[in-house]
């Protein structure tokens, strides 16, 4: 699936850049003259210069207002939202990140997809225990308070669902970003690295894979190669700096970088070590990838190369003619992202784009692109290519290995339309 890729950068001239710059001071200009920004009316009020806004003439809120911080009442409409008929309940649902309202790699805890075979179990953590047994020299049952003794760990890295744009399989379904690739987040996580705590326990000689199963109504479970379970799998404790949330898997939970989301299981409460894969419902039934042939795809437990452009995108369209920084995001489950490539015209062409902020290994990447756009209908898409080589493949591509009936490891190259009054809809080509 590998694709050839130019090595053409796109630099732009310093006249170009003060002219980037001239525009947004004129859009700023026409704010403070009453005019028209983003198709909103800016009317000359009180509150715009040169008069004084009135929050600036009394007093504004208290310490302690909001014990616990929450967003601005102009920003609520920022939140995770759910597809109504894909899933059969409640219990066993999927709600999505907001993509297009974020800014950098990290996802705030609130906001971070959630998906559920059995709702949230609202678990005391005085009273969990984290069972680690099987075959091991020293069984051992540990409280929260035990994992806190041991060193601690902290990555940066991505979350997401195998399912991630599943229901675009076959054809374009979705015109919002938040649902074509809102089962991703990306967060700061922290806990112990699942090899500390059996190297503590002593591994049998025999010992080849591990069971992690939840505590949730659904006994959510899954087997974990035990190379994985010596690399890098971390049981994790804190997200972004505080405490686990509830729907994110509280007390505890399994997290394994780059690998797909159900095998991080939530409110983790036993690992048992044993010498074959358990073969349980949720690695049986279902995270099985159907092929063309009628066989299928078991442990695919790697998250893919994938990129998405996030502007602009079916909620943030383009308001005016003129230039913008065409912005997204890229990750793979292999390790860092070494080069993201945009096209305008549908893959015939591309130019590179720059990656912006921290370049982490199994982590969100953002890339951005200056782009002059003259009011004419565009086909947007974004490519990326992780450290490996391995290049973002077309669905033409993507569909000749896979077939049409799987709905899990959908990452081919992702297609906006531009449309020339700015508006942006979901489509597919090959």
């Amino acid at each position: 699936m590998l694709q050839q890729i130019s090595d053409e950068g796109q630099k732009l001239p310093q006249a170009e850049r003060r002219n980037f710059l001239k525009n947004g001071l004129l859009l700023a200009g026409s704010a403070m003259a009453g005019g028209t920004i983003g198709g909103k009316v800016s009317a000359a009020d009180e509150n715009l210069p040169p008069n004084v806004p009135a929050w600036t003439r009394s007093l504004g809120q208290g310490v302690l207002t909001n014990p616990y911080g929450k967003p601005s009442r102009f920003e609520s409409n920022i939140k995770r939202r759910a597809v109504p008929w894909l899933t059969a309940d409640r219990f066993a649902s999927i709600s999505f990140t907001p993509l297009a309202e974020l800014d950098g790699i990290i996802t705030p805890s609130s906001l971070v997809f959630e998906r559920y075979h059995g709702g949230i179990p609202d678990i005391d953590p005085d009273d969990h225990r984290l069972m680690i047994h099987g075959k091991v020299d020293r069984p051992i049952i540990l409280t929260v308070d035990d994992l806190r003794r041991f060193p601690s760990t902290s990555m940066i890295r991505f979350l997401e669902c195998p399912a991630n744009g599943g229901m675009e399989w076959r054809a374009a379904q979705m015109d919002a970003l938040q649902f074509t690739h809102g089962m991703l987040s990306c967060c700061e996580w922290t806990g112990v690295l699942l090899s500390t705590i059996l190297q503590e326990v002593g591994l049998q000689k025999d010992a080849a894979w591990v069971l992690a199963e939840g505590a949730d109504g659904a006994h959510m479970s899954r087997s974990i190669p035990l190379e994985k379970a010596l690399d890098d799998a971390l049981v994790v404790y804190a997200q972004n700096g505080e405490p686990l949330r509830p729907e994110q898997g509280y007390p505890i939970r399994l997290f394994n970088p780059g690998w797909e989301g159900n095998t991080s299981v939530k409110w983790l409460r036993r690992l048992e070590v044993g010498d074959k894969a358990w073969y349980h419902r949720e690695e049986t039934s279902k995270y099985t990838d159907l092929l063309a042939d009628g066989r299928a795809r078991k442990f695919s437990f790697l998250q893919e190369c994938n990129s998405v452009v996030t502007f602009p995108c079916p909620e943030k369209p383009l308001r005016d003619k003129g230039r913008y920084e065409v912005e997204g995001l890229a990750w793979s489950g292999s390790g860092k992202i070494k080069r993201v490539d945009v096209s305008f015209d549908g893959g015939v062409n591309w130019r590179a784009a720059k990656l912006k902020g921290l370049i982490l290994p199994k982590a969100l990447t953002r890339f951005g692109l200056e782009w002059d756009w003259d009011g004419s209908p565009a086909m947007i898409q974004s490519r990326a290519v992780d450290e490996t080589g391995y290049v973002q493949p077309t669905f033409t591509q993507l569909r000749a290995a896979r077939g049409m009936s799987s709905i899990y490891h959908r990452n081919a190259i992702h297609t906006w339309r531009l449309q020339a009054d700015g508006k942006v809809s979901n489509v597919q080509i090959s």
